[in-house]
């Protein structure tokens, strides 16, 4: 935090009425698990719990003010303001307007935290940086970020996600970034956006928090950057696309190589910059541009670029190799699932040697065409040389009988995980690989997991 800040000072802020007088505060705290001495704790209410209920476990924890939706009988200086949520906002935003620093924000359905993870990457050999933590890119995590921007950062990278519209307006206002990334818009999650229409419109959202003078970054490759730009007719755009030479940065010469990763050239201004990802897949070819075009809007250099993307080593969950043992390659890719990414999963599957096991759990918020969406996964998964499917979960069931419908080679089918566990693990002895992917809800990092406590998949001997 940039602080310490004073409560006389934050009272404005919120709109708050101060009781018990003003002190300093060190830092900001949601929770009474990981409160320091010299916190303000705020009280959020959820639906399903309410903070007011453990403000004098906050203060016996080393909390020296609160800030309550109505006043409490406690031995420490007040906030009292009308809803804390809005208020954490407004106190991520204060602590904002005093970072001096580049701001990078980050969105789309998918690929985000992979870009916001490249894009600190760069940024860390340029300076001290700031990047969200995890996924917390919520109306909460997004806030709690920007609370820990400090007088010592020069870069902040903040993710931004949603589960409906206005949320990513929200999260973009507080951050002011600088440059503001669009990576793609899929019918990933539609529940909460009711069509892929609705989520077209909520990623945008991005650009409406742009500082004076800041960049949009949008990717040509994706069906919807028409719309996106013509939204953005007043701002500065740098654009970027795998296969279209009129973005502003552009990818040419893309080889796989041995080990699964991508090389390629990277184009900006003329000029061609040879690069090798560390990260499996093709689509994170793209994800490095994106992160590319962000940073060289903000003034770095190509070298600076080159380093940081080759020295990216990939997200736990997301096409991380995970070598078994001699003859067993693991891609952990469990951390979350939507139709698109699993194709683009399945693809950079395909271009491996040996066999090919596509390991898959169920995919979350789909809305009503939840199960046609499984089938047409299993049915697309059919058309690449995809040795074995097995699915897991009550919708992946339809992925076996798209898979199966389509003519796919060979299939099974698992009720629970224990179950599909035992029988990856009997598996013989062979050159293979084995893809793991579902949404986080589907837990397939277990299988993971499992997996890798083995060491095998033949009987756990070695």
């Amino acid at each position: 935090m940039n602080g310490p800040f004073r409560l006389s000072e934050l009272a404005p802020a919120l709109s708050a009425r101060l009781i018990g007088g003003s002190c300093d505060v060190l830092g900001v705290s949601t929770d009474t698990r990981n409160i320091c001495t010299g916190d303000l704790f705020i009280a959020l209410r959820g639906e399903h719990f309410d903070a007011h209920d453990f403000i004098t476990q906050a203060v016996a924890d080393g909390a020296v003010a609160v800030v309550v939706e109505h006043e409490v009988d406690i031995n420490v200086p007040q906030l009292v303001v009308s809803n804390t949520r809005m208020a954490l906002g407004n106190i991520a935003a204060y602590n904002r307007e005093r970072f001096s620093g580049s701001m990078f924000a980050v969105t789309g359905s998918s690929g985000k935290t992979t870009v916001k993870e490249m894009l600190a990457s760069i940024n860390r050999l340029r300076g001290p940086t700031l990047a969200t933590q995890g996924n917390l890119n919520n109306d909460i995590g997004v806030p709690l970020t920007l609370l820990r921007l400090s007088a010592g950062d020069r870069y902040g990278v903040i993710e931004m996600g949603a589960s409906g519209a206005h949320e990513i307006s929200y999260s973009t206002h507080l951050t002011k970034p600088d440059v503001a990334i669009l990576n793609n818009a899929f019918g990933a999650h539609l529940e909460g956006f009711g069509s892929l229409r609705g989520v077209v419109q909520a990623k945008a959202e991005i650009f409406e928090g742009l500082s004076e003078n800041g960049t949009a970054v949008v990717n040509l490759d994706d069906p919807h950057a028409d719309i996106w730009l013509g939204m953005l007719q007043q701002q500065p755009v740098m654009t970027f696309s795998t296969i279209n030479s009129d973005a502003t940065v552009f990818a040419s010469d893309i080889c796989l190589q041995p080990n699964g990763c991508y090389a390629f050239c990277l184009n900006y201004q003329g000029q061609q910059y040879p690069l090798s990802l560390a990260v499996m897949g093709r689509h994170n070819v793209g994800n490095a541009l994106a992160a590319a075009a962000a940073v060289f809007a903000d003034g770095c250099q190509p070298e600076v670029v080159v380093q940081g993307l080759s020295q990216f080593q990939g997200v736990a969950g997301r096409m991380r190799p995970i070598q078994l043992d001699k003859s067993t390659l693991i891609i952990d890719d469990s951390y979350n699932a939507n139709p698109d990414a699993v194709k683009a999963a399945v693809d950079a599957l395909s271009e491996l040697e040996g066999d090919k096991v596509l390991v898959l759990g169920d995919m979350g918020e789909l809305g009503a065409g939840a199960e046609e969406k499984h089938r047409e996964v299993g049915e697309f998964a059919a058309t690449r040389p995809i040795d074995l499917l097995l699915s897991c979960g009550t919708l992946s069931e339809a992925t076996y009988d798209g898979f199966i419908a389509a003519g796919g080679k060979q299939a099974r089918h698992f009720n629970d995980k224990a179950e599909l566990l035992n029988y990856l693990q009997q598996l013989p002895k062979r050159k293979r690989c084995l893809l793991v992917k579902g949404s986080r809800s589907a837990g397939m990092d277990q299988i993971v997991t499992g997996l890798t406590k083995t060491g095998s998949t033949d009987g756990g001997s070695h």
